[in-house]
């Protein structure tokens, strides 16, 4: 479970958020509501450890996760708002880093058929346009399904609609099987009417 208490974030002298507290268990769907700049982001990052919230703490099953530390970052997967793929290397070489920067050996014909799912070419990342660069990134949730927690901050941003269908049957799938995901969107997706919402 995944549990934030009293949570405050301050970014540049400005209070974002404040007394911020939530519980999430297996198999619940978690949208971050808000304008821009209101720290939605900011959340997801402490909520992956990324950021230390000003007050408050986040817990994962019953532990604060500045003590869990590696452990923590195991089990879980953030998709950031802007893709974390480098311009030099290609699709494949970036998924393989991240799976092995996230302590998991995966096979070389698995990373080609997550890749080849999201429809992403194999051309260096820099020639690639916005939605391939998303779903670049996203492919990683397919080699995730045993990772417990999803964060992921816009992850329909620039994509196709058959993309951000099969993103949304990706969540769909991972919830079903007892994972959890916490995300944020500007856009409407399916998956909104079965999220509960916290509003920044």
């Amino acid at each position: 479970m995944l549990e934030a208490t009293a949570v405050e974030c301050e970014r540049g002298g400005r209070t974002l958020f404040r007394g911020l507290s939530f519980a999430l268990k297996g198999g619940e769907l978690l949208r971050i509501a808000g304008q821009n700049g209101s720290g939605k982001t900011s959340l997801l990052r402490i909520l992956c450890g990324l950021l230390a919230p000003t007050q408050g703490e986040v817990r994962w099953k019953g532990t604060r996760i500045a003590e869990l530390r590696e452990d923590y970052s195991r089990e879980l997967v953030y998709v950031g708002h802007a893709p974390a793929v480098k311009d030099d290397l290609t699709p494949f070489e970036n998924l393989d880093i991240a799976c092995r920067l996230m302590g998991a050996e995966v096979h070389k014909q698995a990373l080609t058929w997550a890749l080849g799912a999201y429809s992403v070419p194999d051309l260096p990342v820099r020639k690639l346009s916005q939605g391939q660069r998303r779903r670049a990134a996203l492919a990683r949730l397919l080699l995730s399904e045993s990772v417990r927690l999803w964060l992921l901050d816009e992850p329909f941003a620039a994509l196709d609609p058959a993309a951000a269908t099969y993103t949304e049957e990706l969540i769909g799938r991972h919830l079903a099987a007892g994972g959890s995901v916490v995300y944020t969107t500007h856009q409407a997706a399916g998956i909104d009417a079965r999220a509960r919402v916290v509003q920044l």
